[in-house]
């Protein structure tokens, strides 16, 4: 009995949880209210059967009255005419339809009083029923506001199982690209290097061999151009519009090294002196 008692409180557990993820407060707010328009529905329809009840009694007790009235005549004329035995027989049945009319009262009294207390009921349900239906929109529309506004911070902050669904695919689309756009480069520089052969040319290997080294040189020539462009150019000291000078191609003067006997000569001008670059020496 323990063993099976546990294993019922499991079950209710795990029920009680999954109901709770699967029940929408709205709806059981719906469902709340539509029992309480068929009780006051049920309520309205008792109030009718104990008002068609009592009008009933009403019209019974109406036709006994004038049954009473009809026999209190007839026992008048009987003794008009001289036949007392025939008013005592009204007179003894008025009294059995006066008995009546007194049980036809007291049910009618009684019809009444239920039927009042059910009018009552019926009004307070229905009071009670229209509050319910305004509190229950209101909390509708409240469950409603929170859910749409927990599901947008959800989607802002990317919990969401949609955006997380689209950040994943996302992630995969951008890998996927990563991936082709290496495996592109690669196949480029093989067929650059020659390693590949590129079905969809007419060139050959040594023609793309050819090609690359017309392209080096290409390169090379173009450096060159640009080496003598920029040695051409004047230096940054010299005003603009005066030609510079090209002293590469003028030969420097040949300097003999002055003897121990002989006088200094002078330098030529704009050539240094390399005797004047020694220090004097006073005697």
């Amino acid at each position: 009995m323990g063993v099976m008692q546990r294993l019922l409180n499991i079950f209710r557990a795990k029920a009680n949880k999954v109901l709770d993820r699967v029940e929408d407060p709205r709806d059981s707010l719906d469902l709340s209210y539509e029992k309480q328009i068929e009780n006051l529905q049920k309520i309205r329809r008792s109030v009718a059967e104990v008002g068609t009840a009592r009008k009933r009694v009403e019209m019974q007790a109406s036709q006994l009255g004038q049954q009473a009235a009809k026999l209190q005549d007839q026992a008048r004329q009987a003794l008009g005419q001289n036949r007392e035995d025939l008013a005592r027989e009204a007179l003894s049945r008025r009294a059995a339809i006066g008995a009546e009319l007194t049980d036809l009262q007291t049910q009618q009294t009684q019809i009444a009083e239920q039927e009042e207390k059910l009018v009552l009921t019926a009004q307070r349900l229905q009071t009670q029923v229209a509050t319910f239906r305004t509190r229950k929109e209101t909390m509708k529309a409240t469950y409603t506001a929170a859910e749409a506004q927990a599901r947008i911070g959800e989607a802002a902050a990317g919990i969401s199982r949609d955006m997380g669904d689209a950040g994943m695919t996302i992630q995969r689309a951008q890998d996927k690209i990563a991936n082709m756009q290496a495996r592109a480069g690669a196949i480029d520089e093989l067929l650059a290097s020659g390693a590949l052969t590129d079905l969809t040319s007419n060139r050959d290997d040594i023609q793309a061999q050819l090609d690359k080294v017309a392209a080096t040189s290409q390169v090379d020539d173009e450096l060159a151009a640009m080496k003598t462009e920029l040695a051409a150019a004047p230096p940054a000291g010299l005003p603009a519009g005066m030609p510079a000078v090209d002293t590469s191609a003028v030969p420097a003067p040949a300097i003999e090294p002055p003897s121990p006997d002989s006088p200094a000569s002078p330098s030529p001008a704009g050539t240094p002196n390399p005797a004047s670059n020694q220090p004097e020496v006073i005697i």
